[in-house]
C-alpha cells in the first residue's frame, strides 16, 4: 500500500508543478476469446503501477493543487451472486482502506464525481488519444462543467498527456520492483535450465514451451511475459516466430527467447544451443561471436553512458566477426558505415524492460536539445533496467557460405545499470558458456536414459 501510495504522491507533486489539475487513469478492459470465454484479465501497467488494484472496470483519480491532494478509487460494487461465478471482489469501502485512497466510490459513479472534481481546475490530464471511448467521455464531463458557466464555474482549460508524465516515472525501478524483477528472472532462468536439459532430436517445439511454461507457473509466475519463441533451425532466423510446432533436428540449433512475469513485471532471456547438445564447428564460430558481442555490450552499460553506447560496443565484434568469418567483407569501419553487417543483425541491442517486456521511456535524452540527428541518445541512471541482446541470423543464400545456413542465434540477459560499477545481471542463472550448456545439456540426456 505504502509503495503505490508514494507513487500518488510523486504524481501529485509532478501536477503541482505545472499548476495542478485533476488526472484520470482507467485500467485495462475485460476482452472476450470467444463465445462466453474471455482472455485471463492483465490490468494496465500504469494503472497498476499508481494503484496495485487488481480488479477490471476501475478507474484512479489524482487530486492535486496548492491547497488540496486527495486520491480516489472508483471500482466495482460488492456483488454476492456475481462473486459466486467470478470471484472476490473488493468493493469502494475495503479497496479503500486496503489500498490506501483517501476516498472510493462505486466505478458508476465516475460520471457525476468527475463533472463536480473538474469544476474550476486549471488542467485535466489523461491518457490522451488512447481510445475514441474515453475521448467521448471526457467531452462529456467538460460539458457538464461548462453547463455550470452563469454560476461562475470554469471548466480546465488545458489538458496533459498523463501517460508521458507517469513514463519517465517508471523508468527508473524502485527498490521494490527491482527485486521483484531479480525474482522474476530467477524463475526464468529455471525455465531456460529445464529446456535445455529436456531438449533433444525429435521433439516439438512445443514440447520445449511447455517445459518453460510448466517452470513458469511452478515458480511462482502468473502468466508468460510474452509469446515464446522456441525455434529450432531456420526458424531461429525468424525474429518474431512463435508457431513452435516444428520437429527439433539433430544438428540444429534451438534459439528460445521466453520470460515469465511475476507480479507484472517481465523478465526477458534468450539462449541459443544445440538440439543434440554439442555444438558444431560453425555453430561455435558463430556463437562465439555473439557472445563476445555481448560481452562488449554488458561492459558498456554503465551509469552516464549512452542508451546506444552498448549498442555500438556489440556492433563492432559482429562486424568484425562477420568479415573473420566470410559473411560480409571489411574493412571493419566501411562495414559498419554501410551498414552491411545489418544483412545479418538488424535489431537494437536492447530495450526498456520492466511492467511491460518493451517497457516504457524514451530512448532520447528529453532534457537536452535535438542536434542535427535529433536530440541525444538518453544516459543510463542507476535503476533503468534494459535488455542486452546481440545476434547473428544467417539465411540460406548463394552468396553466404554454405556451413552457416540457417544458423540463428541471440543471446540476451536483463540488465540493472548500478552506481559507480558494473551493471548487474539478473538473469545470470540461465547458462550461456559453450563448455556449461553442453554440460547441463549431458547430465539431462543422461537423466532421460
Amino acid at each position: 500500500m505504502q509503495v503505490h501510495a508514494s507513487r500518488r504522491a510523486r504524481l501529485a507533486a509532478a501536477m503541482r508543478q505545472r499548476g495542478g489539475g485533476v488526472a484520470v487513469l482507467f485500467t485495462a478492459p475485460e476482452v472476450a476469446r470467444n463465445r462466453d470465454t474471455s482472455y485471463p484479465y492483465r490490468w494496465d501497467s500504469h494503472f497498476y503501477w499508481l494503484t496495485g488494484f487488481p480488479e477490471p472496470e476501475a478507474a484512479v483519480v489524482v487530486v492535486a493543487d496548492d491547497t488540496h491532494e486527495e486520491s480516489i478509487l472508483f471500482c466495482r460494487a460488492k456483488n454476492e451472486e456475481r462473486e459466486i461465478w467470478d470471484g472476490w471482489r473488493h468493493g469502494p469501502d475495503m479497496a479503500r482502506e486496503r489500498f490506501g485512497f483517501d476516498r472510493a466510490f462505486e466505478i458508476g459513479e465516475l460520471d457525476a464525481q468527475m463533472a463536480q472534481l473538474l469544476a474550476d481546475r486549471p488542467s485535466i490530464w489523461h491518457a490522451m488519444g488512447s481510445t475514441r471511448e474515453l475521448d467521448a467521455r471526457l467531452r462529456g464531463w467538460l460539458d457538464a462543467v461548462r453547463t455550470q458557466a452563469r454560476a461562475g464555474v470554469t471548466a480546465p482549460g488545458q489538458a496533459v498527456d498523463l501517460l508521458h508524465v507517469l513514463d519517465e516515472m517508471r523508468l527508473v525501478k524502485d527498490a521494490h520492483e527491482l527485486e521483484i524483477m531479480r525474482r522474476a528472472a530467477r524463475i526464468s532462468a529455471r525455465a531456460h535450465r529445464r529446456a535445455m536439459r529436456s531438449t533433444q532430436p525429435g521433439r516439438h517445439e512445443y514440447e520445449i514451451e511447455a517445459e518453460l511454461l510448466h517452470e513458469f507457473r511452478s515458480g511462482g509466475s502468473q502468466f508468460p511475459a510474452y509469446s515464446s519463441i522456441v525455434a529450432g533451425g531456420a526458424n531461429a532466423c525468424v525474429l518474431h516466430y512463435i508457431a513452435n510446432d516444428t520437429p527439433l533436428a539433430d544438428g540444429d540449433l534451438l534459439l528460445i527467447d521466453a520470460g515469465c512475469e511475476l507480479d507484472g513485471y517481465a523478465s526477458d532471456i534468450t539462449r541459443s544451443f544445440p538440439v543434440n547438445g554439442r555444438f558444431s564447428g560453425p555453430q561455435r564460430t558463430l556463437y562465439e561471436i555473439v557472445l563476445a558481442s555481448q560481452q562488449a555490450a554488458i561492459e558498456a552499460t554503465v551509469a552516464g553512458a549512452r542508451f546506444t553506447d552498448p549498442h555500438d560496443a556489440a556492433v563492432r565484434v559482429l562486424a568484425q566477426g562477420m568479415i573473420d568469418c566470410g559473411l560480409i567483407a571489411g574493412p571493419l569501419d566501411s562495414a559498419i558505415e554501410s551498414g552491411a553487417y545489418r544483412r545479418f543483425y538488424m535489431h537494437r541491442t536492447g530495450h526498456w524492460l520492466g511492467m511491460d517486456v518493451h517497457d516504457v521511456g524514451d530512448y532520447r535524452e528529453p532534457g537536452e536539445p535535438a542536434g542535427e540527428h535529433g536530440k541525444p541518445w538518453r544516459v543510463l541512471r542507476p535503476g533503468m533496467v534494459t535488455t542486452i541482446e546481440p545476434g547473428i541470423y544467417v539465411r540460406a543464400a548463394d552468396d553466404v557460405p554454405a556451413e552457416f545456413h540457417d544458423i540463428g542465434i541471440r543471446i540476451e540477459d536483463d540488465a540493472v545499470v548500478t552506481a559507480g560499477g558494473p551493471c548487474e545481471i539478473i538473469t545470470a542463472d540461465a547458462p550461456k558458456a559453450i563448455t556449461e550448456i553442453e554440460a547441463l545439456m549431458r547430465e539431462g540426456a543422461r537423466a532421460s536414459r
